[in-house]
């Protein structure tokens, strides 16, 4: 037998779509508060294994043919990144994407720009160290060369990962990546000029950047197509075009010798409606970052505000949210001071005694007859 409800039922399920509705609207119209956002807070970490990670990453003996660190790409003064439009890659090819930064890389959801890892920094580690173009290292080999190192057989041992070992490295590497951390940024300190405010207002409303750039690391940690346009230097350098097809083919693109274009967040589902979605940046430590976006097609914040401003670039799946914000002059100023406002000493990390890095020692015949 079929009933009515009763008018009670029907009066509490009536306010709660409103109420739903009311939430809803608020989130979409109403600008974030100061409070979404906020200083990134610090990852505890051992010291001992930070300070073999600190080594480690500076290490070039951890690159197949000794040419590369992790630092070659990862340069403290640039705020982790190397200043390239495009990165350096092992030896033979050229990267078709620019280097991210490891800000507050503790803290991250996915990595890598199309956010194909979405793991843990363990895996990043091991891909950035054993990728054919990154540093092409057999891990046998790196773990060999470690054991052949004092200071390492030492270090190792402090840190409580007994005889080097891979898993050893790469626990180590990624402890010292935690401690990575933004600090002293105007914005967290309250030092921000009258404009950076300014600014800070329009990226919560008018401009629509809270939309995306969310929480004290400033990204939601999420793939969005914003039309930015295509680097040509990818296939016209042919040691980046076959850095692309290697990596194309690895992922499982079709027809990737004829493709033109970065497929980003594709590879993750192989579905159309991803393709051209990049992950959103932090945009912690801009000030040092330059040049921007995955390929390092922006030149400077400047460049990045205005393509914003004129509502992101052309392509058939781009996020409908984009659209021309009609900035002034000085909206634009202000929205630059605040997002440099945003930058502190993220290259500052702690001075882990990590040691000078001197391959001029002993070979080790058995790392078990070392002296304790």
């Amino acid at each position: 037998m079929t009933g009515f409800a009763p008018a009670s039922s029907i009066r509490n399920a009536v306010i709660a779509v409103i109420a739903g509705a009311a939430t809803a609207l608020v989130g979409n119209v109403l600008p974030a508060q100061a409070d979404d956002f906020g200083p990134v807070k610090s990852i505890k970490v051992n010291p001992d294994l930070a300070a073999l990670g600190k080594r480690l990453f500076y290490d070039n003996r951890l690159s197949g043919d000794t040419s590369l660190s992790c630092a070659s790409c990862h340069q403290p003064d640039k705020a982790f990144t190397d200043g390239e439009a495009l990165s350096t890659a092992y030896t033979g090819a050229e990267h078709f994407r620019n280097t991210p930064t490891l800000a507050n890389v503790g803290h991250r959801k996915a990595w890598f720009h199309d956010g194909r890892l979405g793991t843990n920094l363990n895996d990043v580690t091991r891909e950035s160290i054993t990728e054919t173009y990154m540093m092409n290292m057999d891990m046998r080999i790196m773990q060999e060369r470690l054991k052949q190192d004092p200071v390492y057989v030492e270090m190792f041992k402090k840190a409580g990962k007994g005889e080097p070992s891979n898993g050893g490295a790469r626990s180590a590497i990624q402890e010292f990546l935690k401690s990575i951390t933004s600090s002293g940024a105007p914005f967290d300190t309250g030092d921000m000029s009258d404009s950076a405010k300014a600014g800070f207002e329009l990226f919560k409303g008018k401009a629509g950047c809270a939309q995306c750039h969310s929480g004290p690391r400033f990204t939601d940690d999420t793939p969005h197509n914003i039309g930015v346009p295509e680097n040509p230097a990818i296939w016209s350098d042919p040691e980046r075009h076959v850095t692309f097809v290697t990596y194309a083919k690895f992922m499982g693109v079709e027809n990737y010798m004829n493709i033109r274009r970065d497929l980003g967040a594709f590879i993750r589902d192989h579905k159309q409606s991803s393709a051209g979605k990049f992950m959103t940046p932090t945009l912690r430590e801009l000030t040092y970052t330059a040049p921007y976006m995955h390929n390092g097609m922006l030149a400077s914040l400047e460049d990045v505000v205005e393509f914003y401003n004129k509502g992101g670039g052309n392509s058939a799946n781009k996020d409908k949210r984009l659209h021309p914000l009609n900035l002034t002059a000085e909206e634009k100023t202000s929205l630059v001071d605040f997002l440099k406002s945003l930058s502190g000493n993220s290259f500052d990390v702690p001075t882990y005694n990590a040691g000078e890095i001197d391959t001029d020692y002993p070979v080790i015949s058995d790392w078990r007859n070392t002296p304790n």
